[in-house]
């Protein structure tokens, strides 16, 4: 019974005693600082030298060595000296100090092993510090480590498997970890603790020379070497490249490589925060190519490291609100490219679905993105990634149409690698090979919005009205689920940005959802599920674990859900309905509405919660329990309950009117006795189901009640049916109360009281409408839903003369949109970035002389005059009233771009500098206007088209 005991003691008390966070108190208390909000986020020995000093390392390393001690101790107090038990309790210990107190468990293990076993610990030191003074290379001597233990208990405790097993566990548990969390040993020494910094050198020891085919972390490295390491992994072609990690002395990597005339480098900068889904950083940081001497290694080097604060990069990461860091140094072998370009998995100007667009010249991918000269532009429809011969190409040119597919094809495969997000892949061929050198995402194209569930949840054109109520309630109450399972790891996501609307249509941020699933530990391709319909494989077991606290705690909500519901609803929902169904609405002023609407809306906020739970859980259990459908009833659904009863009805009218006219049906039915009492269950069942609709949860969709002519139809239909009526008693299957079932149950009441409460709150503001219509501030039924409801609140506050006076033309630019938007079949499934494709322009034809015609760069409009730039040099005051033509762009031209309202550019395409950076910024950019530094003069008053690519020229203004 003892032992009993004991297990149960080491399985609860040493997760706990590992999970103390004992090294952040003493760092919080001695420096002010918290360990979980700097650096690699890790509460760790190591982080306290780095970010505290020797002292607060030291204290750290005596709290560590105690917890150790402690958890072997504790297995003592119940089993034999020396047993298995006690490597059990370090495991515990260190499985609580990974999942809870964010920390590896290196120095809890080490002590506690030297006093579970002093004999193997020193076989172990001795062969480890051997190893570290002769290897000089800490990673080697930690699984060094991690292999002599099971090595070396094996060979003293023979007899002891249970022993031998638990050490290989620990080994096994030490070396996942190891791969899971960062090393704080690998931040810059410079930036930790003066009087710690030589001890930090000395545990670093020789780093190595780190290359492409390490696992490299982008945190470290920046996102383009991480990235192409990757690449590299996965079995893309990408040239040999090695890392000189932030503040780290080349000479080693230097003295490695020895360039040459026939060995030539590029080498290029991976800065942290570059080529992010915040920024690109395209163009801000040095490249330098042709590097062929130690010496020429060494100063390009230094200069791309300079490069990173250089004033133009430093503005550039502030604009994008990426914060200053470091800059690693990638160097690789230089491709001879016989043909090189940029693609764009997906077109960032029409978003084209199935277009990928690909920019190309014979020679070295720089000059393509320099802007200084326009290459060939080449359009590939993708119709299937598993198949070139799918693959449309529109453009002919120099590049082997061949080449051009094998480009399109390796840009959609990478896009699918990196779950959907659009890629900007740069690539060289050099007559053999198809060389991958860099993949970011475009920036441009994010967020990634998607209709599918959306256009369950809320389907069709939304009106104003409808939007101004559902999003901040369906945002606002996903937003409290996905904080109750993250915790602290929600800090920086806006859930009010979950949702918006694209062409009058519901969509959702799959993007932010992709970061949402992917911080909750759900599998990779949740994005491909939201976008394309993917299945979802099983989440990683270390995901899991990570989130297994906020799991615990939904599941808990999702355990008491029917008991909480069924709280709420003696408490508000029955005594608010109630409320609700016995107030006149004609009787109420537009403030007694008003205040109507805001209770309703109190409780609709507290059922949101339960219309989303519900579903989800019966998902849920229904999955887990693998109960088929069938097997499940769902008759206190009211769509489904109104619907048998109205099935009953129609049979039961049916069998006493057999030879019913379906046109006159109601009317007969009015001349007999048997046929009135018939519409009198018609019009209780109005009564009682009378606030459903085509569209649940559009309150700008006529209820039942409104307009019962479709219910009238629909029982017509039924009449006209053979299908015998389903009687609305409970069918057998539901007397089985399982834990399925029960859901189902709830979901239904719960779907019931939702319904019910949306169309209180659609007749209350139809009631308010009719006011308005009354006093003329309206003019036709309807307009209230092209309101949004703050502006609602407002006219009914009486504060803002100026929308009462706009308030006509509001309406009818709103109908006007909801009508064009309703022209659009089909509605985009995927919308790329916050700006979609307008509809065509309906612009009059202009004449040949009267326009110019480029590459579309950036999508927008602009109206200005022309300021004819030459060179840098010429640099002059640019506002947004201007519209700067120049011969080409790069990266220097980036504080005028940031200032005028448009660009124009002789040379040029989608994917230079020039293009990105004014996407980026939101001007609209035309690329590649042949002679428009000698055609345009300053002065003219010109519009430019970025969508188009079109530059109109005004007789209005002659030049100055």
């Amino acid at each position: 019974m003892l032992e009993l005991w004991g297990v149960l003691v080491i399985v609860i008390i040493c997760p706990l005693l590992g999970a103390l966070p004992v090294i952040a108190w003493i760092t919080q208390a001695l420096t002010g600082r918290q360990l979980a909000e700097i650096g690699t986020g890790n509460v760790g020995v190591s982080a306290a030298f780095y970010h505290g000093g020797t002292l607060v390392g030291i204290l750290a390393v005596l709290s560590e060595a105690a917890k150790g001690i402690i958890a072997v101790l504790i297995a003592r107090a119940y089993f034999p000296d020396g047993s298995a038990w006690e490597l059990v309790a370090l495991i515990a210990l260190v499985m609580g100090r990974y999942l809870m107190g964010r920390g590896a468990g290196t120095t809890n293990v080490v002590w506690g092993f030297i006093v579970h076993d002093p004999l193997a610990a020193g076989f172990i030191l001795l062969v480890t510090g051997v190893c570290f003074i002769i290897l000089r290379d800490r990673q080697s001597a930690k699984y060094v480590v991690v292999i002599t233990v099971p090595i070396i208990v094996a060979i003293l405790h023979m007899e002891d498997p249970f022993k031998i097993i638990a050490a290989i566990g620990l080994a096994a548990l030490l070396s996942w970890i190891y791969k899971q969390i960062p090393d704080d040993l690998d931040l810059p020494v410079q930036n930790a603790k003066p009087d710690s910094q030589a001890v930090l050198q000395f545990l670093r020891a020789e780093q190595g020379i780190i290359s492409l085919d390490d696992e490299l972390d982008p945190a470290i490295v920046g996102n383009k070497a991480a990235k192409l390491s990757q690449m590299k992994r996965w079995g893309y072609p990408v040239p040999k490249g090695w890392v000189l990690m932030p503040y780290e002395d080349p000479q080693q990597l230097i003295e490695f490589l020895q360039p040459s005339e026939l060995s030539p480098l590029v080498v290029r900068s991976s800065a942290i925060g570059e080529d992010s889904e915040q920024a690109s950083g395209a163009g801000q940081y040095e490249t330098v190519l042709n590097v062929t001497t130690t010496e020429g290694l060494e100063n390009a080097i230094a200069k791309v490291q300079a490069s990173y604060n250089e004033p133009l990069a430093v503005q550039y990461r502030r604009d994008r609100n990426v914060t200053d860091t470091a800059i690693a140094v990638l160097v690789q072998q230089q491709v001879q490219s016989v043909f090189s370009g940029v693609a764009f998995s997906r077109d960032p100007m029409t978003q084209e679905q199935d277009a990928v667009v690909i920019e190309a010249l014979p020679g070295s991918a720089v000059q393509v993105v320099s802007g200084r000269v326009t290459p060939e532009q080449y359009r590939a429809f993708v119709v299937d990634t598993d198949n070139l011969a799918l693959i449309q190409l529109e453009g002919q040119g120099r590049v082997p149409a061949t080449l051009i597919k094998q480009v399109a094809y390796l840009a959609r495969r990478l896009e699918d690698r990196y779950h959907g997000v659009p890629q900007d892949i740069e690539w060289s061929y050099d007559g053999q090979t198809l060389w991958v050198l860099q993949s970011r995402p475009i920036s441009t194209l994010l967020p990634i919005w998607t209709r599918k569930i959306a256009a369950e949840v809320i389907p069709g054109l939304i009106r104003p009205l409808t939007w101004s109520i559902n999003r901040p309630l369906t945002c606002g109450v996903w937003g409290t689920i996905f904080a109750l399972v993250l915790g602290k790891k929600a800090v920086g996501l806006n859930f009010n940005e979950t949702a918006t609307l694209h062409y009058s249509h519901a969509y959702f941020n799959a993007t932010l959802l992709g970061q949402i699933f992917r911080r909750m530990g759900l599998p990779p391709e949740s994005l491909e599920f939201l976008t394309r319909g993917e299945k979802l494989s099983k989440p990683p077991l270390n995901s899991t674990l990570e989130n297994l606290p906020g799991l615990l705690r939904l599941l808990m909500r999702e355990l008491w859900l029917g008991r909480e519901f069924r709280r709420d609803y003696r408490k508000y929902f029955a005594p608010g309905l109630s409320r609700l169904g016995s107030e006149p609405l004609e009787q109420l002023d537009s403030s007694e509405l008003l205040a109507r609407i805001n209770y309703i809306l109190d409780l609709l906020h507290r059922a949101t919660f339960y219309s989303i739970m519900a579903p989800l859980s019966a998902a849920i259990r229904q999955a887990i329990f693998k109960v088929k459908d069938s097997k499940l009833d769902n008759s206190l659904t009211p769509e489904v309950a109104a619907l048998r009863s109205l099935q009953y009805l129609a049979a039961k009218a049916k069998q006493q009117f057999p030879h019913f006219k379906p046109d006159t049906v109601f009317a007969n039915m009015a001349e007999s006795e048997s046929g009135q009492e018939i519409l009198g269950e018609f019009e209780q069942l109005l009564q009682r189901y009378g606030y459903l609709s085509e569209v649940g949860t559009d309150i700008a969709v006529p209820t039942w009640k409104e307009e019962p002519q479709v219910v009238k139809q629909l029982f017509v239909q039924f009449m006209q049916g053979n299908e015998p009526a389903k009687n609305q008693e409970r069918q057998a299957k539901r007397r089985s109360k399982g834990v399925v079932q029960r859901r189902v149950d709830l979901k239904g009441r719960v779907t019931e009281i939702y319904s019910q409460l949306l169309a209180h709150l659609r007749w209350s503001f139809v009631a308010l409408e009719q006011i308005w219509l009354n006093s003329n501030l309206l003019s036709q039924p309807g307009d209230i839903f092209f309101l949004e409801f703050a502006e609602i609140k407002r006219l009914i506050e009486g504060i803002d003369t100026d929308l009462v006076e706009q308030l006509s033309d509001i309406v009818k630019l709103r109908r006007s949109q909801l009508a064009e938007n309703g022209q659009i079949n089909p509605v985009p499934l995927l919308v790329y970035g916050n700006t979609p494709p307008a509809l065509p322009l309906r612009i009059a034809p202009l004449s040949p002389e009267q326009v110019l015609q480029g590459i579309p760069a950036s999508p927008g409009q602009a109206v200005g005059k022309i300021k004819v730039l030459r060179n840098l040099q010429s640099m002059t005051e640019v506002d947004k009233e201007i519209i700067l033509v120049v011969p080409y762009t790069d990266s220097g031209w980036a504080p005028l771009l940031v200032r005028a309202g448009g660009l124009i550019s002789e040379a040029g395409g989608r994917l230079s500098h020039g293009a990105i950076l004014a996407r980026e910024y939101g001007i609209p950019a035309i690329m590649d206007v042949r002679n428009a530094t000698f055609i345009l003069q300053d002065g003219q008053q010109v519009r430019i088209d970025g969508t188009r690519g079109i530059v109109e020229i005004s007789n209005d203004l002659q030049p100055e």
